[in-house]
């Protein structure tokens, strides 16, 4: 029985034993191995530091946190130490490894030596020089921070690599003058941002970022105050009339009307009656009027912002498709979709609902979905998608029952529950929501 006699490259392979050149290159090149993937785990480790984690170095205020934070002050000359350390040890490695292949594969012609050298080595590389380490470091960042730091610092300090790192820099602000980078972030990009740092980002800090995220698709009908709960004053009114509103309303805009309330003629600044307190009956109040702002209901929020900012005010007019006004919406109404409710001595503290349990809640039927949906922490995709035209609760049930339900009357949205605890003819009062109702 004849044995099949292996193929000459594998031939060479069993005769060709390593000397002792090729032993220390591959001693060698498996310390380069080692060193390129601390420099790689130190690159995550330190551009992975929370502001938490920096705030402990802070505390801490050792020799050794004290470089950690000197090297994050430079995050360009750290940046560019450990890119340029990296390629010469990769290229140290890929040069070595060659001198190792030609030792065992000294045939061009081999597939065997040409799958090693390209496919091999490079795999070998990014495993082991790339991904493997910066998965590790950017779970234990702070621990691989302090193991590299000194060694960076003396990198950096390193003629050959300090001499590129600056020439590096320095053409990086040249083109940074001549070019500006834009990038283009869509919503759902930055919701699911939003959505993963969830778990590490405090409580407040995440309402925040959420409040970032929708402030762009936030319109004015939304977070406005309707017209029958704004403050607002009658052209005709008497100036003794005007300053007992003033001191009862206790706001520092009030709209004035024509008529009916749907005609806005002008805003009365308070500051602007303060030379004229002394005046009696006969002044003429209506000369210290400035010219209202007026936007439609589907104005986005965020512009807004932007026109507040641009014309220095701070209250607009909302009206409807037929110039009626809906409601206004003021420059603290839109800060409070990012920041949360803001208040001063002047706010009271109206109780608009009332928790019964962790998922029973009681609100008034004039309670906007925007406020329901912060005190009872619910998704409110399901209800934006169904609300129609309504922007209040009460409003958001006669949308969806056709009709003003009577009392103990109710409908199911999901697995919220909406009970109507009092209503009359024209109106539902008070209303009841038993949340993760099956």
């Amino acid at each position: 029985m004849e044995i099949a006699e292996p193929p000459p490259h594998i031939m060479n392979l069993l005769i060709l034993k390593p000397d002792g050149s090729v032993v220390l290159f591959i001693v060698i090149v498996a310390i380069l191995l080692v060193l390129s993937a601390l420099v790689s785990g130190a690159e995550s480790a330190f551009f992975s530091l929370s502001p938490q984690d920096t705030d402990q170095l802070k505390q801490e205020n050792s020799p050794k946190s004290k470089l950690i934070l000197d090297l994050l002050n430079t995050p360009k000359e750290l940046l560019a130490t450990i890119l340029i350390a990296n390629n010469f040890l990769n290229v140290g490695i890929v040069i070595l490894s060659s001198f190792i292949i030609n030792h065992f594969f000294p045939v061009d012609e081999s597939y065997l030596r040409f799958f090693i050298e390209v496919i091999g080595i490079t795999l070998l590389i990014l495993l082991w020089g790339e991904v493997i380490p910066k998965i590790f470091a950017v779970k234990n960042a702070t621990k691989v921070s302090r193991i590299m730091a000194r060694p960076l610092n003396i990198l950096y300090k390193f003629p050959p690599i300090y001499w590129i790192a600056n020439v590096l820099i320095k053409s990086s602000k040249i083109f940074s003058g001549k070019v500006k980078a834009t990038v283009n972030i869509s919503s759902s990009d930055l919701e699911q941002a939003v959505a993963i740092t969830k778990e590490e980002t405090a409580e407040e800090d995440h309402k925040i970022l959420e409040g970032i995220v929708k402030f762009g698709k936030t319109e004015a009908s939304q977070i406005m105050k309707p017209r029958v709960e704004v403050a607002a004053v009658d052209v005709e009114m008497k100036f003794s009339e005007i300053k007992q509103f003033v001191l009862d309303s206790g706001f520092s805009r009030i709209p004035v009307y024509k008529e009916t309330a749907d005609q806005v003629t002008g805003i009365l600044y308070i500051k602007d009656l303060l030379p004229y307190l002394n005046q009696d009956d006969k002044f003429n109040w209506q000369s210290t009027l400035r010219k209202p702002f007026f936007i439609p209901e589907n104005k986005k929020i965020n512009d807004l912002l932007q026109d507040f900012k641009n014309l220095k005010m701070h209250l607009s007019i909302v009206v409807d498709e037929y110039g009626g006004a809906s409601g206004i919406v003021t420059l603290e109404d839109i800060l409070e979709e990012i920041v949360g409710d803001i208040t001063d001595e002047f706010d009271e503290e109206d109780l608009v609902y009332s928790k019964v349990d962790e998922h029973t809640f009681i609100f008034e039927g004039r309670t906007s979905l925007m406020d329901f949906y912060k005190v009872s922490k619910i998704e409110n995709d399901l209800f934006e998608s169904l609300k129609g035209e309504a922007e209040t609760l009460g409003g958001f049930v006669i949308e969806q029952a056709g009709r003003i339900l009577k009392n103990n009357e109710f409908i199911v949205v999901g697995k919220h529950k909406i009970i109507v605890e009092s209503s009359d003819k024209r109106r539902i009062k008070t209303l009841k929501v038993i949340s993760n109702h099956e």
